[in-house]
């Protein structure tokens, strides 16, 4: 029986709201390790003199630990359930960055890096495979509100965690920020539970599986792959502002600019950091909500070609102060959204019960991605500054946004007449 069937006994929504919840906080916890690296990579640089590049490897060992492992994490989640591999989680993310404060060699940072990416990868495909397990009725809503922990978890800490450097150093900040964060996630981890067959309401809006397909079933389907590579192409060019945002903003020589915005003012590199993490966060739900209601492929089109637009922007505007800080929030709002969109499709196509898993397979793309971050700045290097770096990730999502609805629409289109023709009962339609 799948996961998306309605019977008497779903759970009422209160039930559901605390789940989701948890899950948002939790993620909120795990946000700064990667969206609030990029606060250290010039002071551990300035005392150490190991070069931006090297530290920035860090980064990608994070990325690729925290997304290239959540499929195994995912099957774990599948088989004994989140609680378990949440608290673990939340353990190793204390851990990663009490070894980030004592970190005097490079190899301690990759290490630390490797621990801290076990921990919030547990964390976000948990989080994530939960919500939408929970939720087939708002799929790409759920999703959207538990990735935006992620994506905003880190706004409010940024002017703390640069005013904690300054006044501490970066070696407290990393102690006491991840202990904190860590024994938030643990105690939470023990809230968690996820939905027994029956307990949640049917979808009645989009084209939803009538079966579960297993992860090796998902191996060997073209339409994963379509969506793999979309999922590299976008994720890609919003990784390396990520985490190049401070160097960019430093290289532009408008880091330390102040900028009046909605009755603020702040430096240009501070505002944005603010900006983005609010606008990466709300990308997330809003961008489900979206694509709830029109469809998952046109959203896609619409949000990648704006991210395109955006980075293209930011590459002839962005050392004006006030462009930057406007198209760098541009450029987030446009690219966060892909956390809740391809764990959704994944799910409409392919069931709900082994949602963690066949998402966590998925979101190995990012991990993928974060493999070109490191070549930004070699890019950068050789061709005497960022335009090249950002035509290049404008393209990359420009083709995503027409692989949207020339490729993956058709294909998922063609996908649920198959599995009505074999005699499976008809996906709802919208």
């Amino acid at each position: 029986m799948s996961y998306t069937t309605a019977t008497p006994d779903a759970r009422p929504g209160s039930v559901r709201l605390v789940q989701l919840l948890v899950g948002i906080v939790c993620m909120v916890m795990i946000a700064n390790l990667q969206y609030g690296w990029t606060l250290f990579v010039n002071p551990i640089d300035q005392k150490y003199h190991w070069g931006r590049a090297a530290i920035q490897v860090a980064f990608t060992i994070f990325v690729l630990t925290e997304t290239w492992l959540v499929p195994v994490e995912g099957w774990l989640v599948d088989r004994f359930g989140p609680k378990i591999v949440v608290f673990v989680g939340g353990i190793l993310v204390g851990i990663a960055w009490a070894i980030n404060s004592a970190a005097h060699e490079l190899w301690m940072l990759y290490a630390a890096a490797a621990i801290g990416g076990i921990g919030a990868g547990a964390v976000y495909g948990t989080c994530v495979g939960n919500a939408l397990k929970w939720f087939p009725d708002r799929r790409g809503l759920a999703a959207g509100l538990t990735a935006a922990g992620f994506g905003a978890g880190s706004a409010l800490t940024i002017i703390p965690i640069q005013g904690m450097i300054q006044s501490s150093g970066y070696e407290a900040t990393f102690l006491w920020f991840g202990l904190g964060q860590g024994i938030v996630v643990v105690v939470l981890s023990l809230l968690l539970s996820a939905p027994r067959p029956g307990e949640v309401p049917a979808s009645t809006r989009l084209l939803q599986s009538a079966r579960d397909y297993t992860p090796l079933e998902v191996l060997g389907s073209p339409i994963f792959w379509v969506m793999y590579v979309m999922f590299v192409l976008v994720a890609a060019g919003g990784l390396m502002a990520t985490a190049q945002l401070a160097p960019i903003a430093n290289d532009f020589e408008v880091a330390k600019i102040p900028v009046s915005l909605v009755g603020l003012t702040l430096p240009a590199l501070t505002f944005a950091l603010s900006i983005d993490r609010v606008l990466n966060g709300l990308t997330r739900p809003f961008f489900g909500w979206v694509s709830d209601n029109i469809g998952r492929e046109n959203t896609m089109f619409i949000a990648f070609g704006i991210e395109a637009v955006g980075i293209w922007a930011l590459s002839i505007f962005g050392q004006d102060p006030l462009l930057f800080v406007i198209l760098s929030g541009i450029v987030f709002f446009a690219w966060g959204e892909i956390y809740s969109l391809f764990p959704s499709t994944c799910t409409d196509v392919y069931g709900a019960k082994y949602a963690t898993t066949n998402a966590g397979l998925l979101y190995t793309a990012k991990g993928t991605a974060s493999l070109l971050v490191p070549l930004a700045n070699v890019l950068a290097a050789e061709s005497g500054g960022w335009h090249a770096v950002f035509i290049v990730a404008a393209l990359m999502n420009a083709a995503a946004a027409i692989m949207a609805l020339a490729v993956l629409k058709p294909m998922r289109a063609a996908h649920y007449r198959v599995v009505h023709q074999l005699g499976s009962p008809s996906p709802q339609q919208p």
